[in-house]
């Protein structure tokens, strides 16, 4: 199995060199071949590798390959963890590639559009976006199939440099700069935590191996450390919390989450990619990962609880008021994303992990969705503008529709089996913050189902865009751009009933992910089957408020749109609308604070520094001392002997007064 393991991770790899460094000779086919070919093989071999632990053919794979150095005592290795959470994870990730490097083949097709002429970046720009995409498969799997901290991280960094690339691919644009810069410094903040926990675990444990690391779990729980002054701090608890500073950052959690709406100005097949099945699940699959450290400290659990559950709740009121059709899918993802961190915060890691793989597929299904009705828009992205698609896309109309209802939970669907898991694992919790969590989750069906029905109803419903000359021209995207909408649109329907039962609730993440009887939420669930779990959710309280959320969007938004216009300028005569549209100030308070710090800060020691001291006093300075030096010294060259014999005279008198009184 082993010669498979390296297949699945190296064949993105090498498609990706051959794209990136060949780029001119191979032409455009040859790139989308041959990187489409090399995830397509690693999807394959994926679902074989599912399929053995499926089947029983086979166990967990915990092989070290290589040794990098060893540094008294800390083995650095690449080495694989294949059990069955690195099996789904690997099938969720080439999939959802495979699917997105197939649309970018539509998608991408007339890019040379977004260059200027003159741009020598635009140079092969086609065949770099799936050199660029391929790379980025490669370095997640590389992250999820890790068993060592030392590749879990360099997977970890290797996602967020393709993601630095992949968002500002069109760097004719000031604002995608701005963008990928943005999420490139906000990852730093939280990768400088994750990097201080391995730091702490290397420093106590003397490994990095997870075998090993987890193994000294348990003695190190009662550890306390000193960080500032006398106060006692558990050792289990900072090393906890530092790892999940950098799921903040990768997961785009509050506070560190305003990267991830201004990624959108990159191509959508990247939006897609990374916000459904890589990029930011890494976080989620990281803290699964370390359920065995998690588990030993409450307060690391609290701090995730509360922050999933401000972020699934805060970021979906955001997401009401947006216009650009992209930018709601994102706010949706943030939004899900403090779902899958709440069910971690509870222990509930099978739900999380579980609500991670069905909103991979109904999530890329929304992006792919949006950017299809983008083509046929002329790359128009405000929903106020549309209207009426559903007439000249019909494929693409249905396919959204499909991922609207998975994403708000319609009974049946993946997305109705995952959030009911994690609403009915809060409310049986009792961590402290569970209760906050609770409010949170349940309040957020009612807003999900609102702007993710205003979307669809603004997008496909209606009389047809407002702009003639759109409406004209708008019709179905090709079928390389529609089958992957129809490939995501299955399993968004169908995977949760056929594995709710099994990973949620039976031993498929047994002896993969480490749960104390005391925090077994999950366990506390009466499952008697996916039918009886349908029935009872289909009644359920948070049915009721997505249903709620859907009918109050097709009266604003269908019915009667004056309310909607009336709604709002409420809202906004009492300051919410604001708040809301602002993002709570987030992206103000940044710039002020941080970045106009550092830029106050750079001026204050460019000034002091660069200026007075450098320039000023050393440079400028001692070449002024010279100066004055020379015109003293050049007053002594008189030209008159008597002067010069004089000094000799006096010169004498002082060498022999110190030869005698020395």
């Amino acid at each position: 199995m082993d010669k498979i393991y390296l297949l699945i991770v190296l064949a993105p790899l090498i498609g990706a060199i051959i794209a990136g460094l060949m780029g001119s000779r191979i032409g455009r086919a040859g790139a989308h071949w041959i990187t489409s070919g090399g995830v397509g093989l690693s999807m394959l071999l994926s679902v074989y590798v599912l399929f053995q632990f499926i089947n029983g053919t086979t166990g967990v794979y915990n092989e070290s390959l290589y040794t990098w150095m060893v540094s008294e005592g800390i083995r650095m290795e690449i080495g694989f963890l294949v059990d069955q959470l690195t099996a789904m994870m690997m099938v969720v990730v080439t999939f959802v590639s495979f699917c997105v490097h197939i649309y970018t083949i539509g998608y991408m097709a007339h890019d040379e559009e977004n260059w200027p002429n003159e741009s020598l970046a635009g140079i092969n720009s086609y065949q770099r976006f799936f050199s660029y995409i391929s790379l980025f498969t490669f370095s997640m799997l590389m992250l999820v199939m890790s068993n060592n901290f030392l590749q879990l991280f360099f997977g970890w960094e290797a996602v967020g440099l393709v993601s630095y690339l992949l968002i500002g691919f069109w760097s004719v644009r000031e604002t995608a700069v701005f963008a990928n810069l943005k999420a490139f410094l906000v990852n730093r903040v939280g990768d400088f935590g994750f990097l201080l926990g391995i730091a702490a675990i290397a420093m106590y444990t003397n490994s990095l191996d997870y075998t090993e690391v987890f193994k000294a779990a348990p003695q190190l729980a009662d550890t306390q450390i000193s960080l500032f002054g006398d106060t006692a701090w558990s050792l289990m608890t900072v090393i906890c919390i530092c790892l999940f500073i950098g799921a903040m950052g990768k997961s785009a959690q509050v506070p560190l989450h305003v990267w991830l709406p201004d990624s959108m100005e990159g191509p959508t097949p990247i939006s897609a990619l990374i916000h459904a099945a890589t990029m930011v699940t890494a976080g989620i699959f990281m803290v699964a990962r370390m359920s065995p450290l998690y588990e030993l400290s409450e307060t690391a659990l609290t701090f995730v609880l509360v922050i999933g559950a401000t972020t699934a709740l805060f970021t979906g009121l955001i997401g009401v008021v947006q216009n650009d059709i992209k930018r709601v899918v994102a706010y949706s993802t943030l939004s899900q994303l403090g779902y899958m961190m709440v069910a971690l915060g509870v222990s509930a890691y099978a739900a999380g992990v579980f609500h991670l793989m069905t909103h991979a597929f109904f999530k890329a299904l929304l992006f792919l969705a949006a950017g299809s009705v983008i083509i046929g828009m002329h790359h128009d992205q405000d929903i106020r503008n549309m209207g009426g698609v559903r007439k000249y896309m019909k494929i693409t109309w249905i396919t959204a529709l499909i991922g609207s209802l998975a994403l708000i939970g319609l009974p049946g669907s993946s997305g109705f089996f995952s959030k009911d898991a994690i609403i009915e694992a809060v409310h049986h919790s009792t961590i402290a913050g569970s209760g906050y969590a609770y409010f949170a989750v349940v309040a957020g069906v009612f807003i999900t189902a609102l702007y993710s029905f205003r979307m669809y109803f603004l997008v496909f419903h209606g009389n047809g865009p407002r702009d003639e000359h759109a409406r004209e021209h708008l019709r179905e995207s090709p079928k390389v751009v529609t089958i992957p909408l129809i490939l995501l649109a299955i399993p968004s329907l169908f995977i949760g009933m056929f594995t709710v039962g099994e990973m949620v609730f039976g031993d498929w993440f047994k002896d993969v992910i480490f749960v104390l009887p005391e925090h077994n939420t999950l366990g506390q669930i009466e499952f008697h089957g996916t039918w009886a779990f349908f029935t009872h959710g289909i009644f359920g309280l948070p049915t009721l408020l997505a249903a709620s959320g859907v009918a109050v969007a097709f009266v604003f938004y269908m019915v009667k749109p004056s309310l909607a216009t009336a709604w709002k300028k409420r809202f906004e005569s009492v300051g919410i609308y604001q708040i809301l549209d602002k993002k709570y100030g987030f992206d103000e308070a940044y710039q002020a604070v941080f970045a106009g710090g550092s830029r106050g800060l750079g001026k204050l020691f460019w000034n002091l520094g660069d200026r007075r001291l450098i320039d000023g006093l050393i440079v400028n300075g001692s070449a002024r001392s010279v100066g004055l030096f020379a015109g003293w010294v050049r007053n002594i060259q008189t030209g008159y002997l008597f002067h010069y014999a004089i000094a000799m005279i006096l010169g004498l008198l002082v060498l022999l007064t110190w030869f005698v009184i020395a």
